[in-house]
């Protein structure tokens, strides 16, 4: 087959699984590696790859031309704090910018896609070879949620949808349904040490999509590093939209939660607004 696939990529795993998956899908994976963000390893994974600088979107376009590429995902974080430090756009990339009247994320990644289609550059959604990576729905740790936790987790679910309508991220730490952080640029992470400080013990984070989440990219994931960072505040749950986000390591994540005795759930909403999980 050796049809060429195009992968921007960010930070972490992500990228690598779906080298990995789309290579045994028949596809010779053209890498885009982000300098100071991209695993180095993918370089190696990829059938050809080019570093870039966050911003350099004529580059981008040109080496896809140049391989072949008509089709390309979005894999891996960005630091979305780089944007004011760490970005060196060419004359493509900053004409973009410059057209791009917010800087929320949905935006960015929206005017960047269009960009590409113009090109003849069909942006697919990241999860097209991974689908088995999506949350499951129900508990999959061996503690269950307490009903205390479950008011916490309906609390801070209807929180989360409406900072997530707002485009500004899709996260919240809650406790005794009391807000304790939500998460902006500085991401999941850090937005869970900033409320498990806060909480001094029993944060319940949730995490869900967007309203209108564009599947092309910017998907939640969560994966043992979130359940690293919620035991070292003395978190208590982890609760996560089931079928519209990504998890990462399953069997490493929740040997962990069980050592740190953390609840981890896949929860999901009904017609009528009625949480299951």
């Amino acid at each position: 087959m050796d049809i060429p696939i195009g992968l921007i990529a960010g930070g972490g795993q992500f990228p690598l699984l779906f080298a990995e998956a789309a290579k045994k899908q028949g596809r010779r994976v053209v890498a885009i590696c982000h300098r100071n963000e991209t695993l180095p390893e993918l370089a190696d994974s990829a059938s050809v790859s080019c570093w870039v600088k966050l911003g350099q979107l004529g580059r981008i376009i040109q080496f896809f031309h140049d391989h072949g590429v008509t089709e390309t995902v979005f894999c891996g974080t960005i630091t979305k704090t780089k944007i004011f430090k760490d970005i060196l756009p060419d004359l493509k990339g900053l004409t973009l910018w410059n057209k791009i009247d917010t800087r929320l994320d949905d935006a960015i990644l929206r005017a960047v896609a269009g960009a590409l289609e113009a090109e003849s550059i069909k942006v697919l959604a990241s999860t097209c070879y991974l689908d088995h990576l999506f949350f499951p729905r129900g508990v999959l740790s061996r503690k269950k949620p307490s009903q205390k936790q479950l008011d916490d987790i309906r609390f801070g679910w209807k929180i989360a949808r409406e900072i997530g309508r707002l485009d500004i991220g899709q996260c919240v730490v809650v406790r005794e349904k009391s807000i304790l952080a939500v998460e902006a640029i500085e991401g999941t992470d850090a937005a869970i040490r900033r409320g498990g400080e806060l909480a001094g013990s029993g944060a319940v984070v949730v995490k869900l999509k967007k309203p209108g989440q564009d599947f092309r990219f910017d998907l939640p994931a969560t994966g043992t590093g979130t359940i690293e960072t919620l035991a070292a505040v003395k978190g208590t749950v982890l609760a996560v939209e089931a079928g519209q986000s990504l998890l990462f390591d399953r069997d490493a994540m929740i040997k962990r939660a069980d050592q740190a005795g953390i609840v981890v759930v896949g929860c999901a909403e009904d017609e009528s607004g009625t949480l299951l999980y």
